[in-house]
């Protein structure tokens, strides 16, 4: 990829059961790992929860969705105001990698690479147990990580969940059954 080129905005399988999806961010890469590490920052787009940076340290993320845009947008029928998941650190390597492990939905990863003053991050969530879950994870991470682009860009969001219910739709096609 060229320095200049800008990965697919969707996410694509690149296993059955995983899923890989990237954006390029203004850099440089040591802001765009406190994205990832520094719950105060991570709240504004994906989940609140101090982590030990240590390998096989446990931690708590709160999804808040609710909060991330203004209007946050109309939450569908199933997703309530808060979601806390247990999560542990499985390998480090700052500030170029994290990963961690979901309870229940899999591996997740982040790799940052520098792309002159952009950062390439590559989110790649493993073990997703079946195609719901692969939906509505695809939805999510796409979302979460437009948010991000708009917080280190300074732009203002899209709702939420406007967002994505549509995303959802959209990878339903898009991903093979």
């Amino acid at each position: 990829m060229s320095e200049r080129a800008n990965p697919p905005a969707y996410g694509a399988l690149i296993e059955p059961a995983t899923l890989k999806i990237q954006r390029l961010l203004p850099g440089p890469i040591e802001r765009v790992w406190a994205y990832l590490t520094e719950s105060d920052l991570r709240r504004q787009w994906l989940a609140a929860g101090p982590m030990e940076m240590k390998i096989g340290a446990p931690f708590e993320l709160v999804w808040r969705n609710d909060e991330l845009t203004h209007p946050p947008g109309q939450r569908p029928n199933g997703f309530g105001e808060e979601r806390r998941m247990q999560t542990r650190i499985i390998e480090l390597d700052p500030p170029r990698k994290l990963a961690f492990a979901w309870d229940g939905s899999g591996d997740v990863s982040f790799e940052l690479e520098p792309k002159g003053n952009q950062v390439l991050l590559t989110v790649i969530h493993r073990r997703l147990p079946d195609r719901a879950t692969l939906l509505r994870v695809a939805a999510g991470w796409h979302t979460h990580l437009d948010v991000l682009v708009a917080r280190t860009t300074g732009t203002e969001p899209l709702p939420f969940w406007d967002g994505w219910t549509r995303l959802q739709a959209e990878y339903d096609h898009q991903i093979p059954a």
